[in-house]
């Protein structure tokens, strides 16, 4: 192994939560890139008795998780086997990465603390990544959630942490402001071009924040154009957006669903002089190549929006070893599983919910993504994103004050354990979720000392 990489591990060691005494230390580290996967034929008894261990690991109540804990000691125990599992995969070691797997599952739950959570589905990860999809066990781990399961974690999550809705109203603010801007010559109307509307979870906000600029007899008329997965999920989306809508009268409310892939950029029908906006919130990460993200930019570009809204998820997408990815995934989702300890209690039903179909998923999915594969998530650094937009024509524009107000007055409602809030400027501060002023205007969202995801406003030059 690199030299880079052994200091990356050391440093990791580091980094992670322990769960004795409280002490909560964290220095981050970035990584990348997945090697093939490996076979497991001559280990069949192995792997009978690693998936026995699985079982027995699902099976551990919140009572007995605590009894693993105290007799496998503190966190850095669990990183420390975690990290020696992930490099045995990675090197093809199918007997010691058993071995160790069927150890980690003894000591880690469910159900545990915050780092037992995210080892057991890194776990899951590794022995998903070394079973490979020809194996009958494979689908077994990687079980995916359905519709109803997914949606519900999404909504919770949604409901009890800053994360998605500091995205969302964060841009929403952006679009606003560039709607005020052009109000003397945009005929009181507004058009967005959403690239991932998802559930429609950002919208009702936006309506609500327009309709508060109308009259009865001056109404404003606001447009969504969205992509979506599928059909289905675009009409419930829009049935969803019309329903709401109809609470505000002096509001002219639109919705045009779009298959996510088609980027039919000629059917938005752009209205003379409306403002438009487009929104890139988590939908660059799903772009798998280079070409496609320029290709974007490009169609973006030939829109001549007034603003152009990108949010996030921090990362580095640059090619190293399997490892270098593994740990940058692990440093992100323990600050992630741990910042529900904000939310949520440990025993929460809904909060059991976000991790299995929500994040649980996530990281079994970062662990054994196919490079073919459309929508396998990938992420840049706030530095990468700005020399592309700025390579493809385009200007940052600076977040006002009153972004940033909303996004500190987001966390002290939804995160009311949270140490008082400030605006960085290099110094530290205390743990919690915090909200943090970038070069160029920016705004991020991070955890402690951990940058979650990043805001950022453009328009074309």
């Amino acid at each position: 192994m690199a030299y880079t990489d052994e200091e990356e591990l050391l440093n990791l060691s580091l980094a992670i939560v322990t769960e004795s005494g409280g002490d909560r230390t964290r220095k981050r580290k970035r990584g990348d890139a997945l090697s093939p996967m490996h076979s497991y034929e001559g280990c069949e008894g192995k792997i009978f008795r690693l998936l026995q261990m699985r079982e027995q690991m699902l099976k551990l109540d919140r009572k007995r998780s605590q009894a693993v804990a105290e007799d496998h000691g503190n966190g850095l125990h669990l990183i420390h086997s975690l990290l020696i599992t992930a490099t045995a995969v990675d090197q093809n070691k199918v007997g010691l990465a058993v071995e160790n797997l069927t150890e980690l599952y003894r000591s880690v739950s469910l159900t545990g603390g915050s780092l037992q959570r995210v080892v057991a589905y890194f776990a899951d990860g590794l022995a998903a990544r070394l079973l490979t999809r020809k194996s009958p066990f494979y689908n077994m781990i990687m079980k995916e959630p359905t519709d109803e399961e997914e949606f519900l974690a999404f909504t919770d999550l949604y409901r009890v942490s800053p994360y998605y809705q500091f995205a969302h109203f964060t841009a929403n603010q952006c679009i606003i402001e560039a709607f005020e801007k052009e109000e003397d010559r945009n005929n009181r109307t507004l058009h967005v071009v959403d690239f991932d509307v998802s559930y429609g979870f950002q919208w009702p906000s936006l309506i609500q924040s327009i309709s508060e600029k109308a009259s009865t007899g001056n109404r404003i008329s606001l447009k969504i154009t969205g992509f979506g997965r599928t059909m289905e999920e675009l009409q419930e989306t829009e049935d969803r957006l019309v329903s709401f809508s109809k609470g505000f009268r002096n509001l002219n409310f639109e919705f045009q669903g779009l298959l996510r892939g088609c980027n039919n950029l000629v059917n938005l029908r752009k209205k003379k002089n409306e403002t438009l906006a487009v929104n890139l919130v988590f939908y660059m990460n799903t772009l798998n190549n280079d070409q496609k993200i320029s290709d974007l930019l490009k169609s973006v570009h030939s829109l001549n929006p007034s603003v152009i809204i990108l949010v996030e998820q921090e990362g580095s997408r640059s090619p190293r070893s399997f490892l270098s990815r593994f740990m940058e995934s692990l440093h992100c989702f323990a600050a992630l599983f741990d910042s529900l300890d904000d939310c949520l209690p440990l025993e929460s039903a809904e909060r059991l919910g976000i991790e299995k179909n929500h994040l649980g998923k996530e990281i079994k999915t970062l662990l054994n993504y196919d490079k073919s594969e459309a929508n396998c998530l990938t992420y840049e650094r706030m530095e990468t994103w700005k020399a592309r937009m700025e390579n493809h024509g385009f200007m940052g524009i600076r977040l006002s004050s009153k972004s940033i107000i909303q996004a500190k007055l987001l966390l002290k409602i939804r995160s009311p354990s949270t140490c008082p809030l400030q605006l960085e400027g290099g110094s530290g501060g205390g743990g919690g979720f915090r909200v943090s002023e970038r070069d160029g205007g920016a705004i991020s969202l991070g955890w402690q000392d951990r940058c979650l995801l990043t805001a950022s406003a453009w328009h074309c030059v």
